[in-house]
């Protein structure tokens, strides 16, 4: 940012506001708590000598980043607890039309890539983030984290490595996304078993978050027949109950289901191209609290 120190601290703080939600997120996966953490760095920053801040923008990210560390290992025993799956709270946009900011920040916010991230110690999950996602300088991860540049190179060598064996391997055009999951939207409307199975890979897998508070399965479904059967369950129990919503889901075209005009989960899928290879079902109505509830 040029001339930062010729705006107040607010000013600053507005604009850093969408960079600094973006860094507590990718941490912590919960709405709330990324706001939490934001509003604490600025409740810092306007407690702090702003004379003696160099730079409001290193500032705050370091900040930002050292609460976030701080709020995933104190939840470290919560989520360790957790029953079942831990799949992060979806931030979803209703337009079907995928926003261009959306699909610009979606292969690095993704439920597919929060689920990678979720598997990362807290100062690696910060490291690799800072560096790949954000590109921030070795000395400057290394004043955020407390640690020597050569201790953060390793942490960020350390977790490409976990991240790039379990991240999904494929690019596809957001339009083929929307259309192959337009296809799928129509088939399990129908209970169209056949349909559904024809659109998923042979290994397809679905991973159900419902925090215990909703039944969810408690362990990854694999196989075509398999998952196609979930979702054809879900119609044949609820016969023209079932209504699917097409929506943006951390930045990737997603669906919300809603059974009987209530919301029942938010729903991402990875896809090839020609298949759905995954799916990610958010049931737990903790973090679904801020979506339309109702059709």
């Amino acid at each position: 940012m040029n001339d930062q120190r010729q705006l107040p601290a607010q000013d600053v703080f507005n604009e850093l506001r969408p960079r600094l939600f973006s860094i507590a997120y990718r941490m912590l996966g919960i709405r709330a708590d990324a706001e939490d953490v934001v509003q604490d760095a600025w409740l810092r920053l306007h407690g702090a000598d702003q004379d003696a801040v160099q730079s409001f923008e290193a500032w705050l990210v370091t900040v930002t980043t050292r609460l976030a560390i701080d709020r995933l290992r104190s939840s470290k025993a919560d989520r360790e607890a957790y029953i079942g799956w831990w799949l992060p709270e979806p931030l979803v946009e209703l337009d079907e039309n995928t926003p261009e900011r959306a699909v610009e920040m979606a292969s690095d916010v993704s439920v597919a890539f929060m689920w990678v991230l979720e598997r990362l110690a807290p100062e690696e999950r910060a490291a690799f983030l800072m560096r790949q996602v954000f590109d921030t300088d070795y000395a400057d991860i290394a004043s955020a984290l407390g640690k020597s540049e050569a201790a953060c190179r390793q942490l960020v060598h350390r977790a490409i490595g976990r991240v790039q064996q379990e991240r999904p391997r494929f690019t596809v055009p957001v339009d083929a996304h929307r259309e192959l999951l337009a296809a799928f939207r129509d088939a399990a409307g129908k209970g169209d078993m056949d349909a559904m199975r024809s659109l998923m890979a042979d290994d397809v897998q679905l991973v159900s978050d419902g925090g215990g508070k909703v039944k969810s399965f408690m362990r990854i479904l694999r196989g075509a027949g398999r998952v196609a059967g979930v979702f054809w369950s879900v119609e044949h129990q609820y016969p023209r109950q079932v209504v699917y919503r097409s929506a943006s889901v951390n930045g990737e075209p997603g669906l919300l289901r809603y059974v009987d005009g209530k919301l029942e989960s938010a729903q991402a899928f990875i896809v090839d191209g020609a298949h759905i290879v995954a799916v990610f079902v958010m049931r737990n109505p903790d973090k679904l609290a801020t979506l339309p509830q109702h059709l």
